[in-house]
C-alpha cells in the first residue's frame, strides 16, 4: 500500500530505507529536470518518490529511484531524489514505478457505448462532431483510468471516408465536460478503404473513395487559398492549415500506400497520422519512414502469414523500417480500452523493442498530434498525469496502484478496489 503523509524534512527516510539513503538525496539542482520551490499561500503540491522513474523526456531519463513534484496540476520536477520543502504531500513508494499516464489516439468509448459515433448516410462527412456524444466518467472511461489510460481521442466511426471531427479528453473518474476537455476538436478522423466501402456511390471502390477524399480536400484548400470560411468545411480548412492533426484509418499494403501519397506528400502541410497499419500494410512501411509519416498501429498487431511462415509482429516490422515515431491503439471498444499497456506487451513479444513500445503508449502517440507540451510524459511544466505500477507497465502481471491527472488522485487500488 502506498503511504501518503505530509513532508517535512525531506525524501530521507527509514520507511524506504531499501532504495532510498542519505547519498542519494541532492541539492536543489536548476536542470533539465527542474527545481523545486517552496508553496506559496493557498498552494498546493505532491511530492511522490518511486523505486523507478520514466519520465519519456528527449534525454530518455530513467531514474532508480525518483522523485516527481507536482505543484497546483503541473509537474515542476521529475528527477533524481532532492530535499523538498515543507508543505508538500508526501507518497513514499519505494517498490513502485512511475510513468506518465498512457495516450491512445484511437478510441470510441466517450459515448459508454456504440451510439451516436456514425452518420452515414454521406460519404464523407467534415462537419460531423462525436462532441454531443461524450459521457464523461462512463464505465469504460473509468476502467481506463484504472488501467493508467489518462488521454483519448473519442472519434466518430470508419463509416464514412471523411468521418468527422473528434475530441481530445482526459479519462477522470468525475467532472463535467468542460472539465475533462484537453481540445474540441482534437483532430479529424478519416477512414481510408475497407469499412467505409459502399454499393451506391463512388465508394463502391478504393479509387472512387479517394476521388472523394481529395474532392472534400480541394474543396477546403480552395477556401483557405480565397480567405473564405465554409461552415460545412470550416474543421478541414483548419487541417489543410495545419492546425489540427487528421488520423486515418488504413490498413493493408494498398491502402496504407494510398493513404502515405495522398496525406503525406500531396499534402504534406497537414498533419497526419497513419491508424492501424495492419493486415500486410507493413511492406510498405519503409515508405512511410522516408516521408516521415506517424504510424498508430492497432488494435491488430500481428498477422500470421503463410508466405512467410511465421508471426508477423506489425509493430517490429515498423521500427526496422525507421517508422520509429510509432503509437499503439485499441480501437476500443474493439479491444477493451483498459488493455492499452497489452499492446505494448505484445509488440515487443513479437519482436519491437520494449522501450521503444512504452513511448508508444505514452509520449510518441503526444508528439504525433502535437500534444506533447501537456502529456506523455512526466517533464516540468506538463500535466501531472502519473501512474504507479507495481512492476513494468508492460507486463501483463503488473497492475496499477494510483493514478494522478493533473495532480488530482482519480484512482486508488487501495481505496478503489481493482477494477478489471
Amino acid at each position: 500500500m502506498v503511504s501518503r503523509r505530509h513532508l517535512v524534512l525531506g525524501l530521507a527516510c527509514a520507511s524506504c530505507a531499501a532504495t532510498e539513503s542519505s547519498r542519494d538525496v541532492v541539492e536543489h539542482p536548476a536542470t533539465r529536470f527542474g527545481e523545486v520551490r517552496e508553496l506559496g499561500a493557498g498552494e498546493r503540491g505532491l511530492a511522490i518518490a518511486c523505486g523507478k522513474l520514466f519520465t519519456l523526456n528527449d534525454a530518455d531519463d530513467v531514474l532508480t529511484p525518483g522523485l516527481i513534484v507536482v505543484r497546483g496540476e503541473r509537474i515542476e520536477y521529475a528527477g533524481p531524489l532532492l530535499e523538498v520543502p515543507a508543505g508538500y504531500e508526501r507518497v513514499d513508494a519505494p517498490g513502485l514505478w512511475a510513468a506518465p499516464g498512457m495516450v491512445d489516439l484511437h478510441s470510441h468509448v466517450q459515448t459508454g457505448g456504440w451510439g451516436d459515433i456514425n452518420d452515414m448516410v454521406l460519404p464523407c462527412n467534415p462537419n460531423f462532431r462525436t462532441s454531443p456524444s461524450i459521457v464523461p466518467a462512463n464505465p469504460n472511461i473509468a476502467r481506463a483510468c484504472a488501467a493508467g489510460v489518462t488521454t483519448l481521442f473519442g472519434i466518430p466511426g470508419s463509416g464514412t471516408n471523411n468521418s468527422g471531427f473528434g475530441v481530445l479528453y482526459k479519462t477522470r473518474c468525475s467532472g463535467t465536460y468542460e472539465q475533462i476537455v484537453l481540445a474540441d476538436p482534437g483532430g479529424m478522423k478519416v477512414a481510408q478503404d475497407y469499412n467505409p466501402e459502399r454499393t451506391v456511390d463512388l465508394g463502391s471502390s478504393r479509387a472512387g473513395m479517394a476521388w472523394t477524399l481529395e474532392y472534400f480536400n480541394s474543396l477546403a484548400i480552395a477556401a483557405n487559398a480565397q480567405g473564405r470560411k465554409d461552415p460545412g468545411l470550416e474543421n478541414l480548412q483548419r487541417v489543410h492549415r495545419g492546425e489540427l492533426p487528421v488520423l486515418i484509418h488504413t490498413a493493408g499494403s494498398d491502402a496504407c500506400h494510398t493513404t502515405i501519397r495522398m496525406w503525406g506528400e500531396v499534402h504534406p502541410n497537414t498533419r497526419a497520422v497513419l491508424s492501424h497499419g495492419c493486415f500486410d500494410g507493413y511492406r510498405v512501411a519503409d515508405y512511410a519512414a522516408r516521408v516521415g509519416i506517424p504510424v498508430n498501429l492497432g488494435p491488430r498487431t500481428f498477422d500470421w502469414y503463410q508466405s512467410e511462415g511465421e508471426w508477423v509482429g506489425t509493430p517490429e516490422r515498423y521500427e526496422a523500417a525507421g517508422a520509429n515515431l510509432m503509437s499503439l491503439n485499441t480501437d476500443a471498444g474493439v479491444m477493451p480500452q483498459e488493455e492499452l499497456f497489452l499492446q505494448g506487451a505484445m509488440g515487443a513479444r513479437y519482436g519491437a523493442s520494449s522501450y521503444l513500445m512504452l513511448k508508444a503508449c505514452t509520449v510518441n502517440p503526444a508528439k504525433s498530434f502535437g500534444i506533447d507540451d501537456r502529456v506523455g510524459s512526466l517533464q516540468p511544466g506538463r500535466h501531472a498525469d502519473i501512474v504507479l505500477w507495481r512492476g513494468d507497465p508492460l507486463d501483463p502481471r503488473a497492475h496499477v496502484e494510483s493514478v494522478w491527472i493533473q495532480g488530482k488522485l482519480e484512482y486508488d487500488r487501495a481505496r478503489d478496489g481493482q477494477k478489471f
